[in-house]
Parts: C-alpha cells; sequence; structure tokens
C-alpha cells in the first residue's frame, strides 16, 4: 500500500464521496468542487421489488489561510426514492494544516476508517460492521486526523444531545492506520459511549475494532473483528458480543469481483442465535471510471423472530454514475 493511499484516506476525511468531483471555481487561494453520484438500485426479497434509488450531491471549499494553513467546508445530501429517507449525511467545517484537520459538525466517526477494510461490496456486506453513534457518522461531532508518513490517525468526540425519547448520548472514538508498501495494511480502533435514559446512568457501550488487509497485484483481501459491551443487536440491548468480516476481491479488467462472510453473535447466557450470519457476492462492470453496473446477492443465514425460520435472501441490480 503506497502513500498516495495514505493521502486518499485523510482526504476522505474532508471529501468522502467527491473522488470525481469537478473544479467549478478556483484562485490564488480558494477552490471549490461539486461532486455526487446517481444511483440506480432494484432489491429483490421475498418476491418483492424495493426501489432503493438514491443520489448524492457534495460541495467541498478549501481557503488557503497562510503559506501552511487552510480552511475547508463540507457538505453532502442524500435523496432517496423513499422520501423520508431524505438526509444530510456531512456538513462540516474545520481548518488543516501539515500537522493534520480538525472539523466540528455531522462527520463520518472514527472506526469507520477500520470498517472500510472489508465494506468493500457494492451493495451487501458490513453486517458485522455496525457501530454505536460516537464512532459512526453523527452530528454535534469534533473530530480530528492526521497523515504521517504510513500512519493515519483519527480521534473524534461527540457531544451530548437532547432527544425526544430523554436519551442523552455522548462518546468518543480513536483509531489508527499504518500501511506497508509490500501491500499489507493494519488498523484499529476504540470507542466508548454513555447510556443515559431519563437521567439513570446506565452501563457504558464499549467497541473495539481490529482489521488487516493485503493486496497484491489484481486481489484483495481482508479481516475485521469486533468485540463490544452494552451494544443494540437487532434492537435488543446485549450485554456482550463479538463478530467478525471476512472480504476478498479480484480485478479482471474492468470487471470486479467481490465476496464477503459476516458474522455477529451476542455472548450473553442463553442467547442461541447470531444477529448477523449471511454469505454475499457481488460482480461490478465499470465501462467508464465515471460508470458503473453491479449484480449483488446475500445469503442471509441468520433467523427470524420465527422460530428456525431462516431471513430471506437478497437479489439486487444497479448502476451509477459519479460525477
Amino acid at each position: 500500500m503506497n502513500k498516495n493511499l495514505i493521502a486518499l484516506a485523510v482526504a476522505a476525511a474532508t471529501l468522502s464521496g467527491a473522488a470525481q468531483a469537478a473544479e467549478v471555481y478556483s484562485d490564488e487561494t480558494s477552490s471549490l468542487a461539486i461532486g455526487g453520484r446517481v444511483e440506480a438500485r432494484a432489491a429483490l426479497k421475498d418476491s418483492v421489488v424495493t426501489d432503493n434509488t438514491r443520489t448524492r450531491v457534495n460541495i467541498a471549499a478549501k481557503s488557503d489561510i497562510s503559506d501552511s494553513v487552510y480552511g475547508l467546508g463540507f457538505f453532502e445530501r442524500e435523496f432517496r426514492a423513499d422520501e423520508s429517507k431524505n438526509e444530510n449525511r456531512k456538513l462540516y467545517a474545520g481548518i488543516g494544516s501539515e500537522y493534520g484537520q480538525v472539523v466540528y459538525g455531522k462527520i463520518d466517526g472514527t472506526l469507520g476508517m477500520i470498517t472500510d477494510f472489508t465494506d468493500i461490496m457494492a451493495y451487501h456486506g458490513n453486517g458485522a460492521g455496525s457501530k454505536i453513534e460516537a464512532a459512526d457518522r453523527a452530528s454535534n461531532s469534533l473530530a480530528y486526523t492526521g497523515s504521517f508518513d504510513n500512519l493515519v490517525v483519527k480521534a473524534n468526540y461527540r457531544f451530548k444531545d437532547s432527544k425526544a425519547d430523554g436519551e442523552k448520548n455522548d462518546g468518543y472514538a480513536l483509531g489508527a492506520m499504518y500501511s506497508l508498501d509490500m501491500g499489507l495494511r493494519f488498523g484499529a480502533g476504540y470507542t466508548e459511549q454513555k447510556i443515559e435514559s431519563n437521567k439513570a446512568d446506565q452501563d457504558k457501550a464499549k467497541q473495539a475494532f481490529a482489521a488487516v488487509s493485503y493486496e497484491i497485484g489484481d486481489f484483495y483481501v481482508a479481516g475485521l473483528y469486533q468485540d463490544a459491551r452494552n451494544t443494540k443487536l437487532n434492537k435488543v440491548l446485549s450485554e456482550k458480543s463479538r463478530g467478525y468480516e471476512f472480504a476478498a476481491k479480484y480485478s479482471l479488467d474492468k470487471l470486479v469481483f467481490s465476496g464477503t462472510y459476516n458474522y455477529l453473535k451476542s455472548r450473553d447466557t442463553g442467547t442461541q442465535e447470531a444477529a448477523v450470519n449471511a454469505y454475499a457476492v457481488d460482480a461490478t462492470y465499470y465501462f467508464t471510471p465515471n460508470f458503473r453496473t453491479y449484480a449483488s446477492y446475500k445469503l442471509d443465514q441468520a433467523k427470524t423472530d420465527v422460530k428456525n425460520e431462516r431471513n430471506k435472501d437478497e437479489f439486487v441490480l444497479g448502476a451509477r454514475y459519479d460525477f
């Protein structure tokens, strides 16, 4: 893994989703870029087709304050076929230099950098990479990201919010990623979040993640491990849980094949069934760097609330245009 990928990892904190962004304005000190995607997605599950089409539009701005310090801002909005799911995915501003970036607003949490090791599929996957709010994409957050040769470090703190249901959660996350030029990469992270309900303190939610990946030629393989305390699985609070994800990818010219296996289970006494137990495979064809089509299939082995009944499998066809 070369240093250019390290630089991209840091840039992702500011320009995530803007890889194809077009610069629409620039002068000696400032620049403005607009990017996004249009993605048609038809999901077939239990003989029903669901339209999961979405569009993302982002704006990235940067302005030099001095020779070594700059200001930045980023906004991304997602529009869904189901308009009730429209949301501002990211909305933040901050300051940066050769020592890193500090931003505040709605940001990607620290552990996303770790789960990205195995979150490689066009549609499915990442079932064992679920994160608590403080480590996931959340508003009212302050974050730092820095790159030092082959090392990327990231930390964020989510401030306490008042919610309609009476919950007030705040917490932090820390993470690091180290890459070797031979194609080997390591990542680890930790997060804690207070759990308060109606002013009654309860145990903290905690998660630890570790990941490793290796890339050689057209092959990529990765593994992710999660150990958690007091987090929710299928909307039920679990005192202890553990999970992992394995991912592999092979590129054949413009065609990319990928697959994952996800497993996540509560370790509480008496718990029998896994919350996540799924295989997934997909194939993506890149007609151009901006346009691709894909097919993705998920074989779900986890059980439903109905005893001995397995979750329904899902097949998805998609087309995506990046701009």
